[in-house]
């Protein structure tokens, strides 16, 4: 039997139940910790952006054959789809059976809805042509800096391409990418260690 201490799942499922149970009862306490689960998000999405970087790029220049990578991209892109329409029916299937979000204490007319305007707005105003060129950085640390992920896929694609047509001379180069690479899922490792106290801070404030 695993140690409790040692199993990071069972922490955070005590956490989320400990999460539930003070905003349910205490949420006057519980809005206080709010900023727990806005911090542990943060530091997961500042690991996202250099992560896909440098994993599609030494994926994608360690095969050293185009057509294979054509080929892998592919499957990956019907893996995508094939997952996400079942996650979405999933999705469904529980929301409408189980109906989460059901007796909380929320009332819609507060929510602040700023924050998704100009996402909303853009949406409307984009048409394929710019949703394409889009897609091409101006540069690629300004995308890395915005973590817009299309950017950086494109990017990276291209990169990995170049590094796996020019033989020898991308080795130092790929060596480098794939030691940052460990770098980065090792600083993932230590931000994973307080994934219990994260999970815990967002159930606190989605109950209250």
């Amino acid at each position: 039997m695993v140690k409790f201490h040692k199993s990071l799942y069972a922490q955070v499922i005590l956490a989320i139940l400990l999460g539930i149970i003070i905003g349910f009862f205490f949420p006057e306490f519980a809005t206080r910790l709010k900023p727990l689960g806005d911090g542990f998000i943060k530091l997961v999405k500042m690991m996202i952006a250099p992560v896909i970087f440098c994993t599609i790029v030494s994926g994608i220049a360690g095969m050293q054959d185009v057509k294979k990578v054509g080929r892998v991209g592919i499957k990956a892109i019907i893996y995508f789809e094939v997952i996400t329409t079942l996650a979405l029916i999933i999705g469904l299937i529980v929301i409408n059976i189980l109906k989460p979000g059901v007796g909380m204490n929320v009332d819609p007319s507060t929510l602040d809805t700023k924050s998704v305007t100009a996402y909303v707005t853009q949406a409307k105003a984009t048409n394929a042509v710019d949703f394409i060129l889009h897609i091409i950085p101006d540069n690629i640390i300004s995308a890395l800096s915005n973590g817009d992920l299309l950017q950086i896929l494109f990017f990276s694609v291209l990169f990995g391409i170049a590094l796996s047509k020019i033989g020898e001379k991308a080795k130092p180069v790929l060596t480098g990418i794939k030691s940052v690479e460990a770098g980065l899922f090792a600083v993932i490792n230590i931000i994973m260690k307080v994934a219990p106290v994260g999970a815990f801070g967002a159930m606190v404030h989605q109950y209250t």
